[in-house]
């Protein structure tokens, strides 16, 4: 929409020295816009990341993005408040089980002032005019639009009071706005029948006025999920459940045997034709294409399909050939001090698929010059301009329509779906539903890539004196669009002390990722965490939490046998080497809370461990029965997580669960084995992931309370300090150092035939 805009006025306490604007959109009912200034613009009118070196240390991934963000920032947030009362709130951001929509919500409603039942958060199309403001990922939805929403939602609150205050003749400041209606003046009036009004141009709000944490109803309370219900009853409509043209198709791909294979021969391509419901048969770079009436049919051309194929960039890689890759880049460690005592380890990690529940599903109408997509997308942006130049259509022609997604641990930032429908509609001149089978997902989706590390603690006089930590990943795709934003961004920001984010040379998105987001909470003198990466060509993207569950956990383990060398508690030695006492408080009431240090049966152990992220805080503690070492089970957790302003509680608890359930399973059973380029594991029976037998019936979770004037990240917070406490608990009640991950992993599953993406062709 476009209008004229008619600033507000405004400056209110706790804005952290920024001025507000907000803008009132010409519209039949109210519709506020958001812009906020005050930082610093750099020559090309970028902002300027913060230089200084107090601030380096701490400066993270999160932080970028919300540098990033600023150029556009006054166009992510439109709240429309209608007739009925009801607020709508259209954010840039992709739900995918995070709870996003709830806590945003509750932000909302919270600073109108309106019941939370009345508003609604949608998820917004692919919008290129934002730039790099669409994009979730790096636990930083509620961080990046705490201050734009809150904004947002102030100042659609001021315009309705001036408009309240007009109709009754008295000053706006007689006025209150209370549960959804205006109170003041001898009258009580619903919100809805002020919003024709408060869209009046020239109207002259009142000034913007965020409320004080005190003043605050809903946030920091545990609220259900507004889509919870939708869920539970199978009512929710993800991208399989809609049909938003008629005459939709479906297709599914005939995949290689290899991953990146291609298309060499069709063999019988006219016979398939001839299979009931088959309407076309496409060669596309992914494989090969069959479009028919129904999915069934789809699959059955699909699997009678015999394709000769040309190799593939990753064929004569198995997991032994990957650890020497990885093991031939990784920089050796730096030779020990004479004299001096250390405590090191060298780790290998196996692939961990992301394994969403929905597979990879994608709706598009293409049409010659121009059409729609339907998917669940957390770049939608750079998913239209892919598609568009892929396509060859003109810049503009495309639009995304983002989905919520059932699932997603970092595999929805690659739109490769979207792009795949979009490839086969066009090819087929009609409007396509393409769905990845469970076995196609997990072999030719993506995955966390495989790492190798080596960590060595030096200690003198019993004291920690070097920390050094080096590690070798396969190459990490970046191609979704952080990469992009990196590099338009990394060198017109001025890299902080310390945190080099610039791209150039032989650095890479990955690095400058790895350095954004890896840290060490301790005081350990001199600390290294380096990167480096083999070039073999995978499927990989970011898993929840990056490299953090294996650099984090890697560095928690050595951290448990420091303090063993030093003959102290975990706990204990932890404390006495951080480096801020918020940590502190954390892991004192972890330990509290799962009852650290109370006498076991031989073969059950206690483990902890901890870990800091995106301006949040977690101590993880378990217990585990490994009486039988070959078939450990977790048996009791306690976590505690300080997120500075939790938002929603009872969401926190369950991102921290599921942190949990991450991290039992890639530290005991979940990994992929790589045989002549292709995993193995086929389906969710034969990837190990934590099964509810596996998880523990007793898990008590602490959220402490408010304590900072922002909120920290929570998505991806939970992972590391869970997989660290669960090994750490292992390596105590086995006696073994723990160095490979997964910790049971052999192939005890009869691999269905490569080349199908089918379980039908060979069932358990």
């Amino acid at each position: 929409m476009t209008a004229e805009l008619t600033p507000l006025s405004p400056e209110s306490e706790g804005t952290s020295r920024r001025r507000f604007l907000t803008y009132v959109l010409a519209a039949p009912t109210l519709a506020v816009a958001t812009t906020w200034l005050g930082h610093e613009a750099s020559a090309d009118g970028l902002p300027v990341v913060p230089s200084n070196p107090e601030m380096a240390e701490d400066y993270d991934l999160g932080d970028f993005l919300i540098q990033a963000q600023k150029p556009t920032e006054s166009q992510m947030v439109v709240l429309t408040v209608a007739k009925d009362g009801r607020v709508t709130c259209q954010v840039p951001r992709e739900e995918v089980g995070q709870g996003i929509t709830t806590s945003l919500a509750m932000i909302v409603a919270d600073e109108m002032d309106v019941p939370l039942e009345h508003v609604t958060v949608t998820l917004a199309p692919a919008r290129p005019e934002l730039l790099f403001s669409q994009i979730t990922g790096g636990s930083n939805t509620i961080r990046s639009m705490w201050t734009p929403l809150r904004t947002a939602a102030s100042g659609a609150k001021g315009a309705l009071l001036a408009a309240a205050a007009e109709e009754l003749h008295v000053d706006a400041s007689k006025l209150q706005l209370r549960n959804g209606v205006v109170v003041g003046g001898g009258r009580v009036i619903p919100i809805g029948e002020l919003s024709e009004a408060a869209a009046r141009p020239g109207l002259r709000p009142a000034p913007v006025q965020l409320k004080a944490a005190a003043d605050l109803k809903y946030i920091g309370t545990p609220q259900n999920r507004k889509d919870a219900h939708l869920m539970v009853t199978g009512a929710f409509k993800y991208t399989n459940d809609h049909e938003p043209v008629p005459g939709i198709l479906r297709a599914m791909v005939r995949r290689p045997p290899t991953l990146n294979g291609t298309v060499k021969r069709v063999v019988n391509a006219a016979a398939v034709r001839k299979m009931p419901g088959i309407k076309g048969l496409y060669v596309i770079p992914t494989g090969v294409a069959v479009v028919a009436e129904t999915f069934g049919q789809a699959l059955d051309g699909k699997e009678a399909l015999v394709v000769e194929w040309n190799a593939g960039t990753v064929d004569d890689f198995d997991n032994k050939k990957i650890k020497a890759s990885l093991e031939a880049v990784r920089t050796p460690l730096s030779p020990a001090p004479p004299g001096a005592t250390v405590v090191e380890g060298e780790f290998d990690f196996a692939f961990v698929s992301h394994a969403p529940m929905e597979t990879n599903t994608a709706i598009a109408d293409i049409k010659p010059d121009g059409g729609q997509v339907w998917a669940g997308m957390k770049t939608p942006i750079v998913a239209v301009q892919t598609i568009e130049q892929d396509l060859g259509l003109p810049s503009g022609s495309v639009t995304a329509h983002v989905i919520q997604g059932g699932g997603s641990f970092g595999r929805r930032l690659f739109f490769d779906g979207a792009l795949e429908a979009a490839r086969i509609s066009h090819a087929a001149g009609k409007p396509v539903k393409v769905m990845m089978t469970r076995v196609d997902d997990m072999r030719h989706g993506r995955a966390r890539p495989a790492s190798s590390h080596a960590v060595r603690a030096t200690v003198a006089d019993g004291q920690v004196v070097a920390w050094e930590h080096r590690t070798a990943f396969v190459e990490t795709d970046w191609r979704h669009g952080l990469g992009e934003i990196l590099t338009a961004t990394g060198t017109g920001y001025g890299d902080p002390p310390g945190v080099p984010v610039s791209i150039g040379g032989d650095f890479t998105f990955s690095q400058s990722v790895f350095n954004l987001t890896v840290k060490s909470p301790y005081n350990f003198g001199p600390t290294t965490h380096e990167l480096n990466e083999t070039p073999d060509q995978f499927h990989t993207a970011a898993f929840r939490s990056v490299y953090s569950p294996n650099t984090r956990g890697a560095d928690e383990i050595i951290v448990d046998e420091v303090a063993k060398l030093l003959k102290q508690d975990p706990v204990a030695f932890r404390i006495a080497h951080f480096r801020d006492p918020r940590y502190t408080a954390v892991l004192e009431k972890c330990a509290e809370l799962g009852h650290w240090g109370k006498k076991l049966p031989k073969g059950v152990a206690q483990g902890i461990a901890f870990h800091a992220e995106y301006k949040s805080i977690t101590a993880c503690m378990v217990e585990i029965d490994a009486r039988n070492p070959a078939k450990p089970r977790v048996t009791k957790a306690a976590i505690v997580a300080d997120y500075g302003i939790p938002i929603n509680p009872r969401g926190a608890e369950s991102q921290l669960l599921g942190g949990l359930a991450d991290g039992i399973s890639t530290a005991l059973r979940a990994g992929l084995h790589i045989d002549k380029g292709l995993a193995l594991e086929g389906s969710y029976s034969q990837f190990h992931y934590a099964r509810q037998r596996d998880y523990p019936r007793d898990v008590k979770i602490h959220i402490m309370p408010a304590n900072q004037s922002e909120p920290g990240g929570g998505g991806e917070l939970g992972v590391a300090a869970a997989f660290a406490a669960v090994a750490n608990a292992y390596a105590r009640a086995t006696g073994k150092k723990v160095r490979s991950f997964p910790l049971i992993f052999p192939v005890d599953f009869k691999p269905f035939t490569k080349g199908t993406g089918s379980t039908r062709v060979q069932p358990r």
